[in-house]
This record gives C-alpha cells, structure tokens and sequence, in this order.
C-alpha cells in the first residue's frame, strides 16, 4: 500500500519551537486556559484535563502518525480512502496521579493502545537542589512490552524541573528497545524541565500546549495551572 508520513509543517496545529513541539489546536488552547483558571472546579478540571487529553492525541495521529491508501467501495462505486496506520503500536505510559484523566482523554484518541503505568514524585520535604532538580521516588512501575516499531507516549500535564520524567524515562528505556517515536506530552511545561530532558534523553520528543514563564523558587510552573493533582482529586 502506498502511505505517506504526516510530518509537522508550518500551518499545521504542531509547531516546532525549537525546545519542544507546540500544540496550539484552538480547542487546546481554550482547554488550557478553563483549567488555568482558579475559579474551574475540581469536576470541570478533571473534565477539562479529559477533553485536553482527546486533542492532544488527535493532534498527535494528525501530526506524528503516517496514512495509507486503501481501495473501498461505497454503495455506489469503488473509490479510494485514506486509513491511518500504527493505531494498534501506540503505547500510553500515565504518570499517576495527575495524568489520570488527561490518558483517559489520550485512549479516546487511542483506544487500542497498550497502557503502562508509573507511580512517581519528587521529594518536596527535601526541597530543590542547586542544580534545579528534586529527588524522585518510584514506588510502581507495571509496563507492556515495548516494540522498536511502537510510538510511546508518556503523558503528565505539568513539566517543571524535569526530574520526574527524566526519572520515569529512564525506567521506560531501561530494559526496552528505543521506540520508533518517544513522545513526552505535558499541558503546560517550563523551560529549565525542556532543557534538562533535551540534554538527558534527546530522542524524546517535547510536545506541549504551552511553554510557561519560569519556575518558582519552590519548582512549581508559573503561571500554570496550579498542582494538577490536586484539583483533579480535591485533595492537598
């Protein structure tokens, strides 16, 4: 079958911004600022998170996934369409807790892809160190296997510092081939985290909704969306 490989390209909603991949879909954007908002509720940010979810994986088949051309035949003739390849070679690793809802928004996009999890965090007692990092605990890790022709994509809405992604990709990529494509996709992110995962683990692909201003002294993203967890779970 002849296919074509959908690539990122000016017009298109993926932008190449050099640090990371941007998501700019208007429907992302209008997202992202419910869920900044302090006054959006824990039930609509958990809905918020979902529906955020579904487009960045919409976004990603449209941007990063290759089609192929198939005969069919309508009621009325033959003709040719259009299918998209690799559905079924998508794996989706949830970063818990806060990417909970937001791989619940990505399997609607993906529904036969394989799920991993990882439980992870960052000692926020021990504080930030004076490189920008934080000490990372992982308690779980349950994984499917993971194939060189696979698409991996490892989802958490908040990328700060970096060092719980640098942290789960590790474990990721430590007994498993590369994948074909290894795709880190976060709602918002702040620059010191895209730095730190661009040097650690460069064939990782960044693909974000928004590239933030900084990080605060305490390594939280500013102006972000606050803890994501936390208001997706009402807890503190």
């Amino acid at each position: 079958m002849l296919k074509r490989r959908q690539s990122v390209a000016p017009g298109m909603t993926i932008e190449d911004r050099g640090e990371a991949e941007l998501i700019t879909h208007a429907l992302a954007r209008d997202e992202l600022s419910r869920l900044r908002d302090i006054e959006t509720e824990q039930v609509d940010f958990r809905k918020g998170l979902v529906r955020l979810g579904r487009i960045c994986g919409y976004e990603i088949i449209d941007g990063r996934m290759e089609t192929e051309y198939v005969a069919i035949q309508t009621p009325l003739t033959d003709t040719m369409g259009e299918r998209v390849t690799g559905l079924e070679d998508v794996v989706i690793v949830n970063v818990l807790r806060a990417a909970t809802p937001f791989v619940e928004g990505l399997l609607k996009a993906f529904p036969q892809a394989r799920q991993g999890v990882i439980s992870a965090s960052r000692d926020e007692a021990a504080g930030m160190t004076d490189d920008g990092t934080f000490p990372i605990s992982i308690d779980y890790v349950k994984l499917p296997e993971i194939r060189p022709t696979d698409t991996v994509i490892v989802a958490d809405p908040m990328l700060a510092t970096g060092s719980t992604m640098e942290a789960v990709l590790d474990e990721i990529l430590a007994n498993n081939p590369d994948p074909e494509q290894l795709l880190v996709l976060s709602a918002v992110a702040a620059p010191p985290g895209l730095v730190r995962l661009t040097d650690a683990v460069p064939q990782a692909d960044l693909l974000t909704v928004a590239v933030d201003d900084e990080l605060d002294d305490d390594g939280y993203i500013v102006p972000g969306l606050g803890d994501a967890g936390d208001r997706a779970f009402r807890t503190t």
